[in-house]
This record gives structure tokens, sequence and C-alpha cells, in this order.
């Protein structure tokens, strides 16, 4: 009789923590469907945040947090003028926008690759007669965007390169700041387009990192906004509305530019 007892008391234990494990496989199991969802879910939205990065702004590529860039058209970097030309040394000149003499300073030393593409594209002239394409006018994000090689914003195909120098790491890009514009996520974007930052704007890096930081305007900023700026963005003829991101009201035109 002790013997059936006992052997019943195995059962009754062995059945119990049986129970017990199952129960914890159970938990495991759905833990881990959870987790999976989980992903799948942040995978999605990281995902959708990557294609309203790619595809929200008007005039370009955009971001879920505004940041300037450029259209990526090909990798094509044959033109792209060698880093030792900005000699490792500041560079002045003017850049003159709609008869608006803005001086500026470029640091040679701090982005090599991108200041030897912007003296160079200045001394070739190709600069003259561009247009400024995009205008943003939202507080902390506020920028003039230039130098489109068709005045659409589209990428630079021929000329691209990288990597990115110079970004600011509190993503913080003061007034009177001269920036690269780039393609999201792709840190080898850089062209030929530039943007002026007119008021403290904040642009949050993305995977590739931040933007590339040329140099500063040191005089005429207060002009520029008084006389190009003020006019806004082109008031949106199937809203009404002007968008705090856009084309200029106003032709926006680089006169000419010049650096030594």
């Amino acid at each position: 009789m002790a013997s059936t007892k006992e052997q019943q008391r195995r059962v009754r234990d062995y059945r119990a923590r049986r129970a017990v494990h199952e129960g914890k496989q159970r938990r495991l199991r759905r833990d881990n469907v959870i987790a999976v969802v989980a992903v799948v879910l942040v995978g999605t939205v990281a995902g959708l945040g990557q294609w309203w990065y790619a595809d929200s702004q008007p005039s370009d590529e955009a971001a879920a947090s505004p940041s300037p860039s450029a259209e990526a058209e090909g990798t094509a970097t044959d033109a792209v003028p060698d880093p030792s030309l900005a000699e490792g040394r500041d560079w002045t000149g003017t850049i003159t926008i709609n008869g608006i003499d803005l001086g500026i300073q470029l640091d040679g030393a701090a982005a090599p690759q991108a200041v030897s593409a912007v003296v160079n594209d200045i001394q070739t002239g190709y600069y003259d007669g561009k247009t400024c394409h995009r205008l943003t006018t939202s507080p902390r994000f506020e920028v003039l965007q230039c130098g489109s090689i068709d005045g659409t914003g589209a990428g630079d195909p021929s000329y691209q390169y990288g990597p990115i120098e110079n970004a600011p790491e509190d993503d913080v890009y003061p007034a009177g700041t001269i920036a690269m514009a780039r393609a999201g996520g792709d840190a080898n974007s850089n062209g030929h387009q530039f943007f002026i930052v007119y008021g403290d704007t904040d642009i949050p890096s993305d995977a590739a990192g931040g933007y590339t930081v040329v140099g500063q305007v040191t005089s005429g900023l207060d002009q520029l906004v008084a006389d190009v700026i003020s006019a806004g963005t082109a008031v949106d003829p199937s809203t009404g509305v002007a968008p705090q991101d856009g084309p200029p009201a106003e032709t926006v035109t680089i006169d000419g530019a010049t650096v030594e």
C-alpha cells in the first residue's frame, strides 16, 4: 500500500512539475511572439519613417524631421576636385544673391573635400546664374538652399562626393552657417548644392550623420532676411496657402561669387 501511495505521490509531483514546465514554455512562446511582433512593428514604423524621409519634401528628398537634402542620382565622382585644393586654410569672399553681397568665410582645414568642391565651383563660375530653389520658414528650421544643377533640387549625378565633414555634434546649425545639402542617409551624395542658415536651426542627424559645414556668412545676412527671406515661400495654387517649406515666392538667383 505504501508503495502504491508513494507511486501516486510521485505521479502527482511529476504532473505538477510538468504543468509548471508547460506553463513556462507557453509563457516563453508568448513572450517570443510578442517580441517578434514588436520587432516587426518597429521595423515597419522605421520603414515608414524612411519612406517619409525620402518622399515628403516638396522639392527633393525630405525628412520626418526637416533636413536640407538633394535627391541622389547616380554615384559618379570623377569631376570632384582633390581635397588638397582647400589648402587647409580659410578662404574669404563674396556670394551675391539678388544683388545682396554676402561676405563668406570657408574653413578649408575643417572640411577640405567640401571646401575644395565649393572653391572649385566658385572659381569655375558654376554658381553664376544658379537659383535658390528651396526656402524653409519653420521656427528652428530656417534655411535657403541653392546651387541645384537644374534649379529644381534634383541631384548632381556627375558630381557627388563624401564623406561628411565638420558636422555639429549637437545637430545645431547657428544662423550664418553655410553647409552642404545631400540625400538622406547617404554620406557620399554631397554635390553642388549648399544651404545658408538664416536663423538658428536644428537638423537631426540621420543614418549617415549630419551635414558638412563649410563656413559662415560674415556679413549681409540681415539684408538677405529683410529683402529675400521676408517674401516667404510661393503660394500653393491647390490650397491657396504658402507652405513653410518650398520654392521662394520670388525668384532667388546667385548673381556671382568670388573667393580668395
